[in-house]
């Protein structure tokens, strides 16, 4: 059973709703399985250097956030320690209440029009080859956030002509169309948005977003763009089948979709959508043989997958599965 929750005051602006607060409007089932110990094949690789405060350093000094830190992402550790971040821009306050997200809820604040310089200048200071933009939903934005992406990715190539981009964008809802034509004239060189999760768990998982919508963002902007590869992510562990999984995988395809990754789901707290299983590797390799055998160019599938993890290893098609 659900519980009914009582009123609440209202979100001011700029105020940031984390853990219970940002879930307890969404129909999660109270009695949710005992927590469970995570295998052995779930792992996080801690190096031991000073390059991870050096890194925070660096992006407070910018004003910046990484969707490595706001989502509670395992492999931060790896990637900071490595001078590789994920950012994302339009600032930590998202306009969605997803189920397995720890990124606040709540009433964001106006838009940094300095934040695509210091994006710009993160970029190069960190002498990165492979930059990945992501961003929280921007529903009070009538389009979404699409020019403040055009913006940052037009700085970062100014300032960094070589550097490769990928953003890894909300679904758009509302302002598809729109969204398309602004990024179409402003292309990065992989366009990402996650499906997530299999359509039976949207309402529970995703509520605000719809699994046909998100499909009609990649495929149309594909269409519009055959040159730049299109991708998508999805999590696994959430409560869905095996033969769910395939069935979405075969959606993403038959939409023209280049790349995937497949990831386990991690609850970022207990009060999140809880794990249902941790899916054991032998079924991550599966899933990677059945998505190379439907045409994928680039699949990347194992526990400690995430969208934008070793995103550069996946653009060029190595196998990341395990790495």
């Amino acid at each position: 059973m659900t519980t009914a929750h009582p009123a609440r005051a209202k979100v001011q602006p700029g105020e940031k709703l984390r853990g219970e607060r940002k879930v307890r409007t969404i129909p999660l089932v109270d009695q949710s399985p005992a927590p469970q110990r995570k295998p052995d094949w779930i792992r996080v690789r801690v190096p031991s250097s000073g390059r991870i405060q050096q890194v925070k350093d660096m992006l407070r000094q910018q004003k910046l956030h990484t969707v490595c830190e706001e989502a509670g992402c395992p492999n931060l550790p790896e990637c900071f320690g490595n001078g590789t971040a994920t950012f994302m821009i339009m600032g930590d306050i998202c306009t969605r209440r997803c189920a397995f997200c720890d990124v606040g809820f709540g009433r964001p604040n106006a838009l940094d029009a300095d934040e695509p310089r210091h994006l710009a200048e993160s970029v190069d200071g960190m002498g990165l080859k492979y930059v990945v933009i992501t961003s929280v939903d921007r529903d009070d934005l009538a389009d979404g956030g699409a020019r403040h992406f055009a913006e940052c990715i037009s700085a970062v190539r100014q300032r960094t002509p070589k550097v490769q981009i990928e953003i890894l964008t909300p679904d758009f809802r509302g302002c598809l169309e729109d969204a398309i034509d602004v990024l179409s004239a402003t292309p990065p060189d992989v366009f990402n948005h996650n499906i997530e999760t299999v359509p039976h768990l949207y309402k529970r998982v995703r509520p605000g977003a719809r699994f046909d919508h998100s499909l009609k963002l990649l495929q149309d902007f594909g269409a519009r763009n055959p040159s730049i590869p299109t991708k998508t992510g999805i999590m696994v562990g959430l409560g869905e089948t095996n033969e769910q999984v395939i069935e979405t995988l075969q959606a993403i395809r038959a939409h023209d979709i280049d790349m995937v990754t497949i990831g386990q789901y991690l609850a970022p707290s207990k009060h999140h959508a809880p794990v249902e299983r941790f899916v054991h590797p032998d079924e991550f390799r599966e899933f990677a043989r059945i998505a190379e055998q439907l045409g994928f160019t680039s699949v990347a599938s194992g526990p400690m997958v995430r969208s934008s993890y070793h995103a550069d290893l996946q653009h060029q098609g190595v196998d990341v599965g395990t790495l």
